[in-house]
């Protein structure tokens, strides 16, 4: 019999196997200073592309004295228990219905964390003789959730309604026999590539086939539809959304989520949820703190307007410079260059260090091999000047891409790889 831990020893992963180049640099990097447009890193200045603080409420000056009130009135405590038992108070109430209201759904049940409520809602959701049918492209999270079905899964592909249909016909058949039903799942704003989820597409395949559509908008939430209300008001569908999904970690700038939608799915999920049920409530401070970031969502325009001058900016400079950003309709800008993963680590090197440009890398195998997927997020405390700095840097790497410079310097680490 095997030592349990012998795969560990002889395989680190695909990624892992790379920790003793890129750890503390490339991965696990630590950015220092207040959260901004600009930080440290290495105890130099650099403009922060990798930041999910959308709409630029990390430092917002009425947003620290509202969690500093809190975290001074109730500490990191309170309240304790999970909320079945002892951690329920009327303030989590109140925002719950703050946030159904702004979702326009009937109600809202408040996560501790986002990733861990979308693993719970989706192992709610469906029993072993449902079908789980989801974008091939889905969001860790959700892709750990489906792991826990019990029944059968398949996937669809990414943003293909012809590819969709056909998973639909194979998990109708399989549900008339197993007399399960179907549920659908998609995001609102795909992270990595940026391009929203055809959702209003998907809405319309609800005329041919029995199912029920669960959406992940965590970057769509406060960023997309006239009042941020997400994709789903976006592309005019939010009512046809029958469980939606959004994190504070994004446009809030804080921790927790929700999920909304009827109020007797919801009723259902809150006693179902176990990650919830088990675990501690979500901490006052945190939940004042939403309460007056939504506030300023409600009452604000203009933060999402700041964020999406900033956004236009930046994708259409990186357009006009001949740079592949992809398909993206949302904040999230990709930048597609070809080479490998050294020259990858040669080239982000070149722009930390030489550029001052921070923002993170993808490659295999998160995307396909030869590609180096470099993903900025524009916030609203960005500047047109901090735009201008790095369309001028991704010109200058571009060329040394090119002209092949990195692979001069990558070579040595390549070979100690066996690459």
């Amino acid at each position: 019999m095997k030592d349990l831990f012998d795969k560990i020893y002889k395989d680190k992963g695909p990624l892992g196997k790379w920790a003793s180049q890129a750890e503390g640099y490339f991965v696990f990097p630590k950015l220092e200073g207040e959260i901004a447009n600009r930080m440290k890193f290495r105890g130099n200045d650099v403009i922060t592309w990798s930041i999910n603080d959308y709409l630029g409420l990390a430092n917002h000056p009425e947003v620290r004295k509202v969690d500093a009130e809190a975290a001074k009135d109730y500490g990191s405590a309170y309240p304790m228990g999970a909320r079945m038992m002892s951690g329920h108070t009327s303030l989590h109430e109140q925002l719950q219905d703050e946030l159904a209201a702004f979702v326009n759904k009937e109600a809202t049940y408040l996560l501790n964390f986002g990733y861990q409520g979308m693993v719970s809602t989706v192992d709610a959701l469906v029993s072993k003789d449902d079908i789980i049918v989801y974008d091939v492209d889905s969001h860790a999270c959700i892709i750990d959730g489906v792991r826990l079905h019990m029944g059968k899964r398949f996937t669809f592909k990414h943003n293909d309604m012809e590819s969709l249909e056909k998973n639909l016909d194979r998990a109708t058949k399989m549900a008339e026999q197993t007399g399960g039903g179907i549920l659908v799942i998609s995001e609102g704003v795909f992270g990595m590539r940026g391009e929203q989820g055809k959702l209003k597409e998907i809405v319309a395949l609800k005329k041919k086939y029995n199912f029920r559509l669960f959406v992940d908008d965590a970057h769509g939430f406060g960023t997309l539809g006239e009042t941020g209300a997400g994709a789903g008001q976006e592309q005019g569908i939010q009512d046809d959304i029958d469980v939606y999904f959004a994190t504070f970690a994004k446009s809030m700038a804080s921790t927790g989520a929700f999920i909304a939608a009827d109020k007797e799915i919801i009723d259902y999920l809150k006693y179902n949820l176990r990650s919830q049920m088990f675990a501690k409530s979500l901490q006052m401070q945190l939940v004042v703190g939403a309460l007056k970031r939504l506030d300023m969502l409600r009452t604000m325009p203009e933060l999402q307007q700041n964020l999406w001058n900033i956004v236009n900016a930046l994708q259409s400079g990186l357009k006009k410079r001949g740079f592949d950003i992809g398909n993206t309709s949302s904040c999230v800008t990709p930048v597609y260059l070809k080479g490998s993963i050294p020259e990858a680590m040669a080239l982000v090197k070149d722009l930390r260090e030489n550029h001052g440009i921070f923002c993170s890398i993808v490659v295999y195998p998160v995307i396909p091999k030869g590609l180096i997927l470099l993903r900025m997020i524009p916030t609203a405390s960005h500047t047109l000047q901090d735009v201008e700095d790095t369309l001028n840097a991704f010109d200058a790497i571009r060329d040394r891409l090119e002209n092949g410079t990195y692979k001069r310097l990558s070579a040595a680490v390549s070979a100690a790889m066996g690459e």
